[in-house]
Parts: structure tokens; C-alpha cells; sequence
């Protein structure tokens, strides 16, 4: 939720803010947005995160050889500060990452695969993966570099379950309405190596996880789908979430046969077993609310997760910033962080993000603010959905813009096409793969 639990006013009427109180231009609101954004993304560093981690691990000085696995959209920075920490004692390195965040590291054997969809690359480089982590020795430390996206990489369908099924099923569940602890529980149960399998695979060995987190609450057995965390659900959990969302008929009959016949399969675990936290969407808040000190006379955190129906947060979130724009001196920031969910209802192109940031500019021009707006939405990972965005930055001249080209926006968002009107308006946020993710950022400033 957005308006209950700790919407705090970090910062309020703060001195020393007198000159960024005057009235800014919307050209100079949206590049702060898009600075603050930037400060969030850059505070996911994923190679700086494993190298605090490395440095201040207990009993690892003593393992000799090291194993790297890491996969994710931070996998290679992730594996190339690993690499770059170890050395020589480094006898085996690999990487799976989304095609687009593929490059070379080196010492580091570097793996693409499908995301948002699963693909045969990533199922082939999975195998690999698999391999790797059962090479593992008595003595030896494997060092499980894990970080969003990890989930639709690691593809590792059971046996009887093909490739197009998972790809189905996958499909399927983001389309759904489900949040991701939901469709993270359900991957969990069709995999062979997610819910804590992969790190059994090397229950000789020391194994070290350091988890880059893209879900609320920063549950490690979400994370990824929890390679290397013990699961808590199990099939029946993963039934259940498939009748709530009446998918038990649609996706591949091979997978429902699979849940219903398979008992809970808890992971046998190494005895020698840490993981350990390195990054989440709250630590890349922190540098924005930093960030945003000398520009803002009050800055509001919402510090509850923000997810839920993209037409209820936009909702939410709209009714915050009334109260706030009614109540406070500007300049304001209200900033938070999470995962907002989108049901497609058509074939049009888009992404939770760019929806969401319509829809707060559908919701302003029917109940003005009255004071100038900026609004971004945005994945840390510099994608949204099955497009080239991040996502969107609106103003008021958004929709303004939109008309110009006699586009219908309801019409349009009814078939989840947000990615062509704001096209048109010249209100994408497009920055590029970032190599991290660490979830989704929104940040509204009023003047």
C-alpha cells in the first residue's frame, strides 16, 4: 500500500533549499527526475555490493579453489568483481545473463538467455550451470552470485516438462495479475534446480550466496526463485495460486499433472551454507532521498513495498499526492519502490511502468494538483516489459501531447498499447540495459 504505514517526511521545509524552491521549468523537473533515478540506479552497483561482501565474509580466506556461479542481469559485473577479488584461486567462472547484458569478462565464461521469456540458450547454459555447481569439492567454495531477472534465466524445466510448456507457463503468470512472490512460488515447484536444488548439487562443498534483491521484503526465497535457499512452499501452494488466477486450464496440462503428482521435494542442503544480502531497492531509496536533499524543501518515503493492480497504485498514489500537494510547501519528493502488476488485456506493447505512468496523468487531468508535476516510473534494470524502455517520465503536457496525434488513451490502454502513446508524447525513459536490478523506482515531484 502507498498512503498506510511509514510515509514518512524524511526531509521537511529543510533550510538551505531556498533556491531550488523557486519555479522550475518542466524541461528542468524532468532532468532531477531523471537525476534522482539515476543516483537509485547507480546505488544498485552490483560489483561494488560483492566487493563490500567479499571483503567482510567470515572463513572464506581458507577455501581454496573457488567456484564462481552467478546469473541474473547483474551477473557479469557481479562475476567480474568476484573474479577480480579471488584471482588465481579462481579455477572455474560462469555467467548467465539476458541477451542484451551479455559481455566479456574476463576469466568468465559468459552465458545469454531468455528474459522475460525463457529460451533455449538460457535452458542449454542452465545445463552448464548444473554441471558447475556438481564439480564442486569437498573443500572447495562455491560462490553463488545471484540477482534479478534469475528466475527466467535459470531454466531448468523437470523431465516431461518442455521448454514451449515453461515458456507457457511463464507467460502466462506475468500476464495474470500475479505478484512475484506468486509466480516465484510457482516457478520454484516446475524447476530442477530452483527452492535451494542448485545449491544441493554441491552439498560437499562450502557454498556462499550473495543475493542482489528485486522483490519486496527482500525474501531470499523469492529471490531468483531461491537457488540457494531451502523452499517454503510446495506444489499444493503452487496449485492453489494457479486456481486463484484461473490458469489450471490454460497452462500446458503437463505442468498441472507434474504439481499434482509431485510431493514436496525439500532440498537436501550443504552443510556449509551462508547467503547473504548485497543489494535491494530500499539501499538505492536511501541514495535518492540523499540525492535529492539540496533540491527538495520535504521529501516523503513510502517505505511499504509498492505493488498491487497498476490501476489501484496509480490510484493510491494519486490520492497521496493531493494531500500532499494540499498540505506542503513545495518543492516536494515523494519517492518509494516495487513491483506494481499489469494484466495485459490485449496485444498492444507496453510494460507495468509506462502503464502506471499514464494512468497517474489520466487521474491528474480529471482532478488537477494544481502546481506542476513530474512523475517517473522505472525499472532499475532499464527495462520494462517486452520494449526498449525503462519506462516514463509524464508531466502535464502529457496527454496534451498525446491528442495531437489523435490517439484514443483509454482505448489504446484497454489493450495494454501504453508504449506507443507515449511514443508519441516523447515521454519514454529509455537509458539501456544497466547491468542491475534491484526493482522498480517511482518518484513524483511537485513544485
Amino acid at each position: 500500500m502507498i498512503e498506510r504505514n511509514s510515509d514518512s517526511v524524511e526531509k521537511k521545509h529543510a533550510l538551505g533549499v531556498a533556491k531550488a524552491a523557486k519555479q522550475l521549468d518542466l524541461k528542468s523537473m524532468r532532468a532531477l527526475a531523471e537525476q534522482l533515478f539515476d543516483a537509485g540506479v547507480a546505488a544498485a552497483d552490483p560489483a561494488a555490493a560483492v566487493r563490500r561482501a567479499l571483503a567482510n565474509a567470515q572463513g572464506i580466506d581458507r577455501l581454496s579453489p573457488v567456484r564462481i556461479i552467478a546469473f541474473g542481469k547483474a551477473a557479469c559485473a557481479m562475476a567480474e568483481a568476484a573474479v577480480s577479488c579471488f584471482g588465481e584461486r579462481v579455477i572455474a567462472a560462469i555467467a548467465l545473463t539476458s541477451h542484451e547484458n551479455v559481455r566479456p569478462v574476463a576469466g568468465v565464461r559468459v552465458l545469454g538467455g531468455g528474459h522475460p521469456w525463457p529460451d533455449a540458450a538460457g535452458e542449454a547454459a542452465t545445463k552448464e550451470i548444473e554441471k558447475a555447481a556438481s564439480a564442486a569439492q569437498p573443500g572447495d567454495l562455491l560462490l553463488v552470485l545471484v540477482s534479478g531477472g534469475g528466475s527466467a534465466l535459470l531454466c531448468a524445466p523437470p523431465i516431461g516438462i518442455s521448454l514451449a510448456d515453461k515458456i507457457a507457463l511463464n507467460k502466462a503468470l506475468v500476464r495474470s495479475g500475479a505478484d512475484i512472490h506468486e509466480i516465484n512460488t510457482v516457478r520454484c515447484q516446475v524447476s530442477r534446480l530452483k527452492g535451494g536444488h542448485l545449491a544441493a548439487l554441491a552439498s560437499r562443498a562450502h557454498v556462499l550466496g550473495l543475493i542482489l534483491s528485486d522483490v519486496g521484503g527482500d525474501d531470499l526465497a523469492i529471490i531468483a526463485s531461491g537457488p540457494t535457499v531451502r523452499a517454503k512452499a510446495n506444489a499444493g501452494d503452487a496449485i492453489g495460486i494457479l486456481e486463484r488466477y484461473s490458469l489450471l486450464a490454460t497452462i500446458p496440462a503437463s505442468i498441472v499433472a507434474f504439481l499434482q503428482r509431485s510431493p514436496t521435494r525439500p532440498a537436501s542442503m550443504p552443510e556449509h551454507l551462508q547467503n547473504l544480502l548485497v543489494g535491494s531497492n530500499a539501499m538505492s531509496l536511501d541514495a535518492v532521498i540523499l540525492a535529492a536533499g539540496p533540491h527538495c524543501a520535504s521529501i516523503i518515503r513510502n517505505r511499504q513495498w509498492i505493488e498491487g493492480d497498476i490501476s489501484d497504485v496509480a490510484s493510491r498514489l494519486m490520492a497521496q499526492a493531493s494531500a500532499v500537494a494540499a498540505g506542503l510547501p513545495g518543492p516536494i519528493l515523494i519517492a518509494g519502490g516495487g513491483e506494481p502488476v499489469v494484466r495485459v488485456t490485449g496485444r498492444g506493447k507496453g510494460g507495468r511502468n509506462q502503464e502506471l505512468a499514464l494512468r497517474f496523468a489520466l487521474l491528474e487531468q480529471a482532478k488537477p494538483l494544481g502546481r506542476a508535476f513530474v512523475f517517473l516510473s522505472a525499472g532499475t534494470d532499464g527495462i520494462d516489459g517486452p520494449t526498449e524502455a525503462a519506462g516514463a517520465i509524464v508531466d502535464s503536457q502529457t496527454l496534451v501531447r498525446i491528442a495531437q496525434y489523435g490517439l484514443d488513451v483509454e482505448a489504446r490502454l484497454a489493450r495494454s498499447d501504453s508504449n506507443v502513446l507515449l511514443a508519441a508524447s516523447g515521454d519514454l525513459l529509455t537509458i539501456g540495459a544497466t547491468g542491475t536490478n534491484v526493482a522498480d523506482l517511482q518518484l513524483l515531484l511537485l513544485w
